[in-house]
């Protein structure tokens, strides 16, 4: 187990959607969370069941700049995200485990659960994209993003390239691929 592995267990309850498990969960969860995460938890007992669970979807579900997909924050709605989630998979097997969750294998509290057992290592990888979601959400001014930044604070760093990388691709955004979409560009021309 590393050092952090209760902090990860719990950011990754604290990231997934706040249903009836959640609110059973949260006075476990308080008591046994880091310090760290207490501010999250208080917001998410003071706040009403309902709320709670509708800010979580106005805040994950509607907007991809606030992904919860580690991958997109790299590879964007391209073809080369199909090969991004074979590479979490594999280094789920890597570590003994079998990825058999509903969710794809690079969402954020799946990964995080992942990393309690196995350590930091898909969330080193993806460091770009941590850091995005955590600026993209302290932008929002939604109180999860001090989760994010709880576990960015864990990781090694940061370093100048993780802060450049994840600034430029915040200014550019994702790549996005237009498959398939060339010939429709001679439409309306006249053939020469």
């Amino acid at each position: 187990m590393t050092r952090h592995a209760v902090l990860y267990q719990a950011a990754a309850l604290c990231l997934a959607y706040p249903d009836d498990e959640f609110h059973a969960r949260l006075p476990l969860l308080r008591a046994a969370a880091p310090a760290d995460l207490h501010g999250f938890l208080e917001y998410a007992t003071a706040a009403e069941p309902r709320e709670l669970a509708a800010h979580y979807v106005q805040v994950f579900d509607f907007k991809n700049r606030h992904s919860l997909y580690l991958s997109w924050w790299r590879e964007g709605d391209t073809r080369r995200r199909g090969m991004a989630l074979v590479r979490f998979k594999e280094v789920y097997r890597e570590h003994g485990l079998e990825f058999t969750g509903e969710e794809l294998p690079d969402f954020l509290p799946a990964v995080l659960e992942f990393s309690a057992h196995a350590g930091p290592v898909l969330l080193t990888e993806h460091r770009g994209g941590l850091e995005l979601l955590r600026i993209a959400l302290a932008d929002h001014g939604t109180p999860y993003a001090s989760v994010v930044e709880v576990v960015c604070a864990t990781l090694p760093g940061p370093s100048p390239k993780d802060r450049a990388e994840a600034l430029a691709l915040a200014r550019s955004g994702p790549p996005r691929e237009d498959v398939g979409l060339q010939p429709f560009a001679l439409i309306g021309e006249v053939p020469s």
